[in-house]
């Protein structure tokens, strides 16, 4: 395919029809009269050999390609965007724009809430978004990451996109206070025989594999999509989670939950700030990579107390 050959305001009134199914309110949408818009569906379909939207009663629906094309396009449009705004240079203090980023619950309360106060000092007219990471983001990096500013994720998780590291944490096991069945320490007997609190996909975590390889499986009673509660589904319980110890140090006392080593030499989790190549040379995203490396230099080690493996 020959791009140069290609009308690329065809991808956007292709975006329009198949979200809008109805090309009156798709030439709406784009600024196209019902004739024009009329005129770039024709276009289309000859382009695609099929009709993409077909006729059913009063409205449209999407054909099996229409369908396929939908996501594909939307992401095409937010790569298209971001391309045809990368800057030459970006002056922090006056520039105006918003920056999306895809970040677990965690990584939000340990490092996006340092990198907000950052911002907010010294680049007041840029604005910060933190969007859930989805389960679907293994699967799916490289269409995530074209619509978004970048991603903040542990290394182990994904790769093949470039990256930036922020900062190290160690992982640490939670469990109720009242907890008869656990004692001062834990042992890897305790975590074969006891119900999980995960988060997401536990397997994802390099830590949880390292169980694989020892012969421990997770006996996975509960799962959520958020971090910071997986204490209150530990406590009163008999269940046990992984969580990092930067936030478990941060939430400390917030749930009646011990603390705990885990009985394994755990491997350390490195965070880093990925991102889609399209984004390597554009001075804004420049700047906001340096930020964020210089604010995960920044934050103060790994808790002493919560991060010594003990053996059992």
């Amino acid at each position: 395919m020959n791009l140069a050959s290609l009308d690329l305001n065809l991808v956007v009134a292709l975006r329009a029809l198949l979200e809008e199914r109805n090309v009156t309110r798709a030439g709406k949408r784009v600024g196209l009269s019902q004739p024009a818009m009329s005129a770039a569906l024709a276009r289309l379909r000859r382009h695609f050999d099929d009709d993409l939207l077909d006729r059913v009663g009063g409205h449209y629906e999407l054909t099996a390609l229409g369908q396929v094309l939908l996501d594909r396009t939307s992401t095409a449009c937010d790569l298209l965007e971001r391309l045809f705004t990368s800057q030459a240079d970006f002056d922090p203090a006056t520039e105006s724009r918003e920056f999306s980023l895809i970040a677990s619950d965690y990584a939000v309360a340990v490092f996006g809430a340092e990198l907000a106060r950052v911002v907010h000092t010294e680049a007041p007219g840029i604005r910060l978004r933190f969007t859930q990471t989805p389960p679907t983001v293994v699967d799916n990096t490289a269409t995530l990451l074209s619509a978004s500013d970048g991603l903040l994720m542990p290394h182990g998780v994904i790769s093949d996109m470039p990256f930036s590291d922020l900062y190290e944490d160690a992982w640490v096991f939670l469990v109720a206070e009242g907890n008869p069945e656990v004692g001062e320490r834990l042992t890897k007997q305790d975590l074969a025989r006891l119900p999980w609190v995960t988060y997401q996909r536990t397997y994802d975590a390099p830590a949880v594999r390292q169980l694989g390889m020892l012969g421990i499986e997770p006996r996975v009673e509960v799962s959520a999509d958020s971090f910071q509660s997986l204490p209150f589904l530990v406590s009163g319980t008999r269940r046990v989670a992984l969580v990092q110890s930067r936030l478990a140090h941060l939430l400390s006392g917030v749930a009646a939950v011990r603390v705990l080593p885990p009985p394994y030499e755990a491997v350390p989790l490195r965070q880093a700030l990925w991102w889609h190549p399209v984004h390597t040379h554009d001075a804004a995203h420049i700047w906001l990579r340096e930020t964020a490396v210089r604010v995960g230099a920044g934050l103060s080690d790994v808790p002493a107390e919560t991060s010594r493996p003990t053996e059992g």
